[in-house]
């Protein structure tokens, strides 16, 4: 009899017993051979990995919570956004209000305020600053600002059913009206500039290896509880419901159900994950600007999406990787032709891999 909860194919095949054991495996391996390699190890070794390669990877980790969270709208619900950046910024922003709290006096200024707000001539912080001193308050704000965006948007679009291209040419709108907002300096987010030279996080210094070291494992624990939610998620009787919304929305609403909770709640939901990605994103980047919201990068985030698989989890989590490490060397070797390249792996993708890396996985497993 075929359980229909956990439905034979890829997905099962990924995540069973063998399929966990390798995430777990992996996720164990990078959280003590990387601190092993960059702070056991000598400098003068070959085997010595640079702060510089701890950074990216914690980095592209950021990037692939921020995967799946897109995956949840639009691998599994169906809704393409291109507008998943605000959410990651939000909730960078978020936090780095709280950093720069925790400059105190070491700024060039040596002022309570932060070195922006005394060059703009600011006497106090905004009200909307308030209590961001406190670590609880600035975690919840993380949470709570791209969720309380997320739904008064979203409300307003699914209530207009409006789906399709057409949501997604409104969700890059939204992406950048928020840009040109926050780069004008009298928003109190540091125009241009965003937010940059953190001191402290709860006291301690934020540039040692050790403190490194805890918010690298800390976004390794994140990644690894998000593949657990939210395979959770997408094997109950909600998840069953997104899928169908996204193959037959019609039918959906005839059979009883209301598309509109279900697309709300999943959308809200996965702004909270990329504002949580984008908390962890800026202490181990040290910083934080408009640039973040800019429709190129909400872009890419779907491209991560594309390459490495839709409706699959772990492939927002390969794409995610594989797009990101290609960046990273592209933009080292030949800075003049990534986008070139970027453009040509996203069109390579829609022709002859429509499922992704995932997707060709499962055809060469089919054949053997």
């Amino acid at each position: 009899m075929i359980d229909r909860r956990n439905p034979p194919g890829l997905f099962n095949r990924l995540y069973g017993r063998t399929g966990w054991s390798l995430f777990f495996a992996g996720l164990a391996v990078t959280c003590a051979l990387v601190p092993l390699l960059n702070l056991v190890v000598p400098e003068s070794s070959v085997f010595h990995l640079p702060d510089y390669w701890v950074a990216l990877i914690g980095k592209i980790m950021c990037y692939a919570i921020l995967g799946l969270a897109m995956d949840m709208v639009w691998g599994y619900t169906g809704i393409l956004s291109l507008g998943h950046g605000i959410f990651f910024a939000l909730g960078g922003y978020a936090f780095g209000m709280y950093l720069m709290r925790q400059i105190g006096h070491d700024g060039t200024y040596h002022s309570d305020l932060p070195d922006f707000m005394v060059f703009l001539d600011w006497k106090a912080y905004p009200w909307y600053w308030t209590f961001t001193d406190h670590i609880a308050y600035a975690l919840l704000l993380v949470v709570l600002a791209p969720a309380a965006l997320a739904l008064f948007f979203g409300f307003f679009a699914f209530r207009s059913r409006i789906k399709g291209v057409y949501f997604s040419i409104i969700t890059q709108a939204l992406t950048v009206a928020l840009m040109l907002l926050f780069f004008r300096n009298e928003t109190g987010f540091g125009g241009n500039n965003g937010f940059t030279d953190f001191k402290r996080i709860l006291g301690h210094p934020i540039a040692t290896a050790g403190t490194r070291m805890v918010l690298f494992c800390l976004t390794a624990l994140v990644l690894l509880g998000m593949m657990l939610v939210l395979r959770y998620v997408v094997t109950s009787k909600f998840g069953r419901i997104l899928m169908a919304i996204r193959d037959a929305e019609g039918r959906i609403m005839f059979t009883g159900y209301n598309p509109l909770i279900y697309k709300l709640a999943i959308w809200t939901f996965s702004a909270m994950i990329a504002g949580i990605a984008g908390a962890l994103y800026v202490p181990q980047i040290g910083i934080i600007n408009p640039g973040e919201m800019s429709p190129g990068n909400s872009i890419e985030i779907a491209i991560w999406t594309a390459v490495g698989g839709r409706g699959t989890l772990i492939g927002a989590l390969i794409g995610a990787v594989i797009v990101n490490g290609a960046k990273s060397w592209f933009t080292q070797a030949f800075p003049d032709y990534w986008l070139y390249f970027l453009g040509a792996l996203f069109i390579l993708t829609t022709l002859f891999l429509p499922k992704g890396v995932m997707g060709l996985i499962d055809k060469l497993k089919v054949r053997t």
